[in-house]
């Protein structure tokens, strides 16, 4: 029983691209791999799964436009179209990490996941074994390429052009570093057969479009392919690249989803033809491949893809974290979740710093207002630790207690010691939080419980806890799909 210990705490140029074929992943390879789409494929009813369990899951890719994390923010293009899907379907959002298209195009076969959404091109060959959306977008295929050293200089633009490739005939011999299983493979393997010569491709099966396009303007390798959206996004901060050479005519973009999935394709077509027409739509457009400050963010020591920081306090929140035995990405979203990592934010009932401590508690563990950040950490974690401790003996599960501290951090301790045993009174375990305490913390605000006679603490904004620990939660696996 948990109540008696609970009572008790608180050819030519143009002719090459006329007969260009774009494909871009090989499709299954066997008749055997195809039976296992097809059985794989027949969901139809994968819409009702996503609104009953809740939750979407979505697979794209890490890079410097679709998703990453920004001073403890998830932000990204297709991130945030994401979101505006998910809100749309009333459900929440989980993204699955994956730059390479096979095993991207594998998590749809085996059910891990509910759609690809990564600026994936339409074509004939994919279409056999995966359903598209309605285009998201279009773009085109090109080629990254350095300026000559000295091109400033150069008194006219021709001159400079005669040192860049603009004939794709041009690209015989040429070696050209592309990403492992993208998309540029099987247009540079056509467009060897268009030229009748050989382009030597190299693999990388480490480095993403954007890290390739730096190494180009770095000199570290001569060229890479880049689909133009992201191109012209990576030369706003690498000026020495050009990108004006296509390999591609102009390609729709689409999400995938696998075969058979037809109600939720029919709702994501539904959703895009409605997005495409707000204003919602052209400003997440502009933000990300528009924004004068995108060149700021990219290059920013903050920013998951360049820098690998959340925030500047990373360090002691590293250091604290192995008190608590806690993952440090976990506890710097719940920094982020109280402050966004500002030092000077004060509430309007007066707790104050990174870890926004009341007076009394910050007291306690003997800081005050004008206590450093990293002093305003420590007590915080202090404070973590003394409500670990609480519950120690009544949730033995790990994971399951840090819910329980994490919600008692907002609200206090009383209220989720009141929830508990709301949880018992009503059949449910007191020692789960996702569908048992949580539900009763969440509806401390009803009458019907605050009232009840094994609540001690009476009324509480209950949604308030709730959604602290789901927000902490979310955040912290966006950081753990991005940083180390």
């Amino acid at each position: 029983m948990v109540s008696r210990h609970i009572g008790k705490i608180i050819l030519s140029p143009a002719l090459l691209l006329l007969i260009a074929i774009l494909t871009t992943c090989s499709p299954p390879a066997s008749k055997e791999k195809q039976k296992v789409i097809a059985h794989k494929g027949e969901r139809h009813s994968l819409l009702a799964e996503i609104r009953e369990r809740g939750k979407l899951i979505a697979t794209t890719d890490y890079n410097s436009t679709s998703y990453f994390v920004y001073r403890g923010e998830p932000m990204g293009y297709q991130y945030e179209l994401l979101k505006s899907f998910a809100s749309y379907l009333g459900v929440k959002l989980e993204i699955n990490v994956n730059n390479d298209l096979e095993q991207a195009f594998n998590c749809l076969y085996n059910g891990g996941c509910d759609l690809i959404a990564s600026d994936l091109t339409i074509t004939k060959e994919r279409s056999e074994f995966i359903d598209f959306t309605n285009p998201i977008g279009q773009t085109k295929q090109v080629l990254i390429q350095r300026k000559p050293a000295n091109w400033r200089k150069m008194k006219t633009w021709d001159e400079v052009e005669s040192y860049l490739i603009r004939n794709q005939l041009d690209l015989a011999g040429k070696t050209i570093h592309v990403q492992k299983n993208s998309s540029f493979i099987e247009r540079l393997k056509n467009l060897e057969d268009e030229i009748g010569d050989t382009i030597y491709i190299i693999e990388d099966p480490h480095r993403i479009a954007e890290q390739l396009i730096r190494q180009v303007a770095m000199g570290e390798i001569d060229y890479t392919i880049s689909d133009e959206n992201v191109a012209l996004v990576n030369q706003k901060y690498y000026s020495d690249i050009d990108i004006a050479t296509p390999v591609s005519f102009p390609q729709h973009l689409a999400w995938a989803v696998g075969k058979g999935s037809d109600l939720l394709l029919k709702e994501i077509n539904l959703w895009i033809v409605e997005f495409k027409r707000s204003a919602e739509s052209r400003f997440i457009y502009n933000k990300y491949f528009k924004n004068p400050r995108s060149v700021k963010i990219t290059q920013s020591e903050y920013h998951s893809v360049t820098g690998g920081k959340i925030s500047m306090y990373d360090d002691v929140i590293k250091e604290q974290s192995i008190k608590l035995n806690w993952d440090w990405r976990l506890l710097a979203s719940l920094v982020y979740q109280e402050s966004g990592f500002n030092p000077d934010v004060r509430s309007w009932v007066g707790a104050f710093g990174l870890m926004q401590l009341m007076p009394r508690t910050a007291e306690k563990y003997g800081i005050d207002s004008l206590s450093s950040p990293g002093e305003n950490i420590i007590a915080g974690v202090k404070f973590l630790k003394w409500l670990d401790n609480q519950f120690e003996d009544l949730v033995e599960d790990d994971q399951e207690r840090i819910k329980f501290v994490m919600a008692s951090y907002n609200v206090g301790i009383a209220h989720v010691f009141d929830a508990m045993r709301l949880a018992e009174k009503y059949d449910k375990d007191p020692t789960k939080w996702n569908g048992n305490v949580d539900y009763y913390l969440r509806n401390k605000s009803d009458p019907k419980y605050y009232n009840d006679s094994v609540v001690y603490y009476g009324y509480a904004r209950g949604e308030e806890p709730y959604n602290f620990v789901n927000d902490i939660i979310e955040r912290y696996d966006h950081y753990k799909n991005v940083i180390n």
